[in-house]
């Protein structure tokens, strides 16, 4: 069991891993597993479970039909974890300690993908948000 919220671990194909994000959908999936991969951790993806239906509402007492419940189709997702189970990512970003290929620092907006290069010359707690 998870100590806190930040480090969830489970078993992911037999394998006992630290969870790295669920319901992530296929191209979040090849960039995790090339910067994890990259980082020499072992990567193990798997698709992530159906999403449970809907609880049915409780009848009244008189008769009336009830209608069916309709589950909108989900698109591909899938859980990413590495085997290290020791791997939190909250603090591997802050801390530091991943690496892009290009030798920056892997910063909070590159994980995100909110930039397609590392700025890790500024701190994310110097940097400012445009409006």
């Amino acid at each position: 069991m998870a100590i806190n919220k930040n480090h969830e671990f489970e078993e992911l194909d037999g394998i006992k891993c630290s969870i790295v994000e669920k319901l992530v959908k296929p191209e979040r999936v090849d960039f995790l597993k090339k910067l994890l991969e990259y980082n020499r951790f072992t990567v193990v993806v798997v698709p992530s479970p159906a999403p449970k239906a809907a609880a049915k509402p409780a009848a009244n007492t008189e008769a009336s039909e009830a209608e069916p419940i309709v589950v909108a189709p989900v698109a591909e997702t899938f859980t990413v974890g590495v085997s290290d189970y020791t791997f939190n990512v909250t603090n591997a970003i802050y801390g530091r300690s991943l690496k892009t290929p290009d030798g920056h620092v892997v910063t909070a907006a590159f994980w995100q993908q909110k930039e397609a290069i590392s700025n890790d010359q500024v701190p994310y707690y110097e940097f400012k948000q445009q409006a």
